[in-house]
């Protein structure tokens, strides 16, 4: 018989503390303050009477300016993840104790980023808080009901995440940005590696379960800052560029992934888990068709621009 949620919480609550206390060895403390250029800071127009925001201020090219607020304002959302983890896992053991881990390290993401974009004046503050208050009042609620799924989902999303911030360091062209991201990345592999080696686990106690949950979370993925106002214009920007596309999404987030979990060699599957298991890998083969034509069309239309 298929285990319980409750069920499954218990039997994996020793992997969290073997996890937790790995992840607490291996993570290495770092201070936002240490990673932005304050003295390149000036006041802005308003109490202290300086210098209103211009574009020409910004250093940074247009798609690392809008990956980089989409980014911020993702981990702005934080207290709405904070509740969807806590509700789910716990507050209690190993994992709650995790989950109060996990909120105060994606703080400093937070921190550390508003601090860059101010002080380097990369973005209009002002139209940055506006849509902090807009995105933060939306909230974030999780679509899927098991714990199972979520941590499927966060397993995709932490490695997502990290190829973003990565991608983005890259693409600004500042040394600084990029070793800033580089840091906040780093954490975000960490969070990665803890969630999937707990799916890996539940793979252990409940593959058919555990095997419709992934396929649940493949076919219906979203970031979590999919509802950032004006989102589909600036995730197509960031495409354009390369900096996160349906080609990366598959090729270094979802397949990578899978493999740990060796989804495709999972044996003593019943019906259903066979079921999840062939959806899961006609999903894959359709999105690959579609991030092949994306690339091929990118390309076409930089060769296009160059003559």
């Amino acid at each position: 018989m298929a285990m319980t949620q409750t069920q499954l919480l218990h039997e994996l609550e020793p992997v969290v503390a073997g996890e937790l206390d790995r992840h607490e060895k291996v993570a290495k403390e770092w201070f936002p303050h240490e990673y932005i250029p304050w003295s390149e800071g000036r006041d802005f127009d308003g109490i202290y009477g300086g210098e209103a925001w211009q574009e020409s201020h910004s250093k940074l090219p247009e798609p690392a300016r809008v990956s980089l607020v989409v980014n911020l304002l993702t981990e702005d959302n934080l207290p709405s993840y904070h509740h969807e983890i806590a509700s789910t896992f716990g507050r209690d053991g190993a994992w709650g104790t995790w989950v109060h881990r996990w909120t105060a390290e994606e703080d400093r993401h937070g921190t550390a980023l508003r601090d860059y974009l101010t002080v380097t004046r990369a973005v209009d503050p002002v139209a940055l808080e506006r849509a902090r208050m807009e995105h933060m009042q939306s909230g974030f609620i999780t679509e899927y009901d098991t714990m199972l799924q979520q941590l499927a989902y966060v397993s995709f999303q932490e490695l997502a995440t990290r190829i973003a911030h990565r991608n983005t360091g890259r693409a600004s062209g500042d040394e600084g940005c990029e070793r800033l991201l580089a840091r906040i990345a780093a954490d975000e592999n960490l969070h990665m590696l803890f969630y999937r080696n707990l799916l890996k686990a539940a793979f252990e106690l409940d593959p058919n379960q555990t095997m419709r949950a992934v396929t649940d979370v493949v076919t219906t993925f979203q970031m979590p800052g999919s509802n950032i106002q004006g989102f589909a214009r600036k995730a197509m920007i960031i495409a354009h560029e390369g900096i996160y596309d349906l080609r990366l999404h598959l090729d270094d987030v979802l397949m990578p992934v899978l493999r740990q979990w060796a989804v495709f060699d999972q044996t003593g599957l019943n019906a259903e888990g066979e079921q999840a298991r062939e959806e899961l890998s006609a999903y894959l083969e359709r999105a690959d068709t579609t991030a092949a034509r994306f690339v091929a069309r990118r390309e076409e239309r930089k060769a296009r621009a160059m003559k």
